[in-house]
């Protein structure tokens, strides 16, 4: 798949290697894994980029290798064998000063593993040496957690060093929209939902169905479960780092939530444990996962508090990977792709209704969210406030866009402007929307 978006990003990277002409300058990506931040790394503009991974090996091996790639992109001599990355970086500042190029360092939470020490390290040479080095450095991690914590701690050692830092979303509606067009100008809304539904617009998940021809709906699904689908075990290699020895706890949360349960009574009442309330703090707050989310317009401290699982795909994953567990253990892969293939429609209109809130959201003009009341008996899908012109538009959405029935809408309505005083000093305008309507 051709390298697509990112325009505004690949400004702001060509104007950071412009000023490193004159300074080194240090950029940050942040994002979940497979968000496509190695790709744009590489397209920062400059013709000279040195690419250090950060494996979780010895820090003499990690050494060799950069060893090696200085030696093969710059054809420099280092003297000796440097045996500590501190040596190499030092080097690398120094070598900068008469020839600007740039330095991706990915992976660079895993220096934690490495050696802790490294931090310190870069940050007294970075000091040291950034007023006559002229590298553009950029450095980009997947585990948002620690990455957040090394550059954005006040009592970390690189904190305040970035010049700029960057975290890179999945890919916006229209340009999923674009993408699945070039490779299928025939495509249909249950393409596109299907697309949306296990991709979230996360690149390399785009990137995978499409290079490999799965365009259409049920082809996308049925690719989850072949035999060696990368799909399988993608959400334990991306959260098993972050969550560490609590990750069945984290597991057993997410599932409950991806699987339609939206309270804490409900959530409790599903894993028989009252005490999991600091686990949805973390996974809110430090993890950023999921979301706590109420009524629009409702108060801070309003008890109609709902959760939800912020990406797309792991919803997917939890939702029939590792609630399936036992048939991916046993390989029984063809019972979990029925699976899919009959639950699939129970997460599409879900799916549905988070794609038309991220397509306004994308607007940047509107306040965008739900209503319920607290019984959760009476819910709106979707409301869009523009508080500029103090319109409103109250949507019902139904995949079958027949199915929409006005006046009975029109009394759920009259019930949420009832209670809901702020709506009543909009204009209100209703409607509905469909499967159709993604197009």
């Amino acid at each position: 798949m051709r390298f697509y978006d990112r325009e505004k990003e690949q400004q702001v990277l060509g104007e950071v290697l412009h000023r490193s002409k004159s300074e080194a300058k240090m950029t940050v990506l942040m994002g979940r894994r497979r968000i496509g931040k190695t790709e744009l790394s590489v397209r920062c503009g400059d013709d000279t980029v040195l690419y250090f991974f950060v494996g979780k090996k010895a820090e003499t091996l990690l050494c060799q290798d950069y060893v090696r790639e200085i030696r093969e992109k710059l054809g420099a001599p280092i003297l000796g064998t440097p045996r500590t990355f501190s040596e190499v970086f030092r080097f690398v500042l120094q070598l900068s000063e008469s020839r600007p190029f740039t330095l991706v360092i990915d992976e660079f939470q895993n220096f934690l593993k490495v050696n802790p020490a490294i931090f310190g390290d870069i940050q007294r040479d970075w000091d040291l040496h950034k007023g006559k080095s002229h590298l553009n450095l950029i450095i980009s991690g997947s585990v948002f957690t620690l990455m957040k914590k090394i550059f954005e701690d006040y009592e970390e050692l690189l904190f305040g060093r970035a010049n700029e830092k960057m975290t890179l979303q999945p890919f916006t509606t229209d340009v999923l929209k674009q993408i699945l067009a070039d490779f299928n100008p025939d495509y249909t809304p249950e393409d596109l939902l299907a697309l949306y539904s296990i991709t979230g617009g996360v690149p390399w998940y785009v990137s995978l169905l499409l290079d490999k021809g799965k365009i259409r709906r049920d082809d996308m699904l049925g690719a989850l479960t072949e035999e060696n689908s990368p799909f399988i075990n993608e959400g334990k290699n991306i959260l098993i780092e972050e969550f560490g020895t609590d990750y069945v706890t984290y597991f057993s949360i997410l599932t409950c939530i991806a699987s339609g349960l939206k309270t804490r009574s409900e959530i409790e009442n599903e894993l028989g444990n009252n005490n999991i309330g600091p686990y949805l703090v973390k996974l809110e707050d430090y993890y950023k996962i999921i979301t706590k989310s109420l009524p629009i317009f409702a108060k801070e401290n309003s008890k109609k508090v709902r959760y939800q699982l912020n990406d797309c795909f792991l919803i997917f994953w939890f939702r029939f990977f590792y609630k399936y567990q036992a048939l991916v253990e046993n390989k029984a892969l063809k019972a979990l792709g029925d699976i899919i293939q009959r639950d699939y429609s129970s997460v599409s209109g879900f799916m549905m209704e988070r794609y038309f809130m991220k397509k306004f959201q994308e607007e940047g003009r509107y306040i965008v969210g739900k209503w319920w009341d607290r019984k959760g008996d009476n819910e709106i899908d979707l409301i869009v406030v523009d508080p500029i012109a103090k319109e409103a538009w109250i949507y019902e959405l139904k995949k079958q866009g027949y199915r929409y029935k006005e006046d009975e809408f029109r009394e759920k309505v009259n019930n949420v402007l009832s209670q809901t005083p702020e709506l009543r000093k909009l204009t209100v305008h209703l409607g509905s929307l469909s499967l159709e309507d993604i197009l």
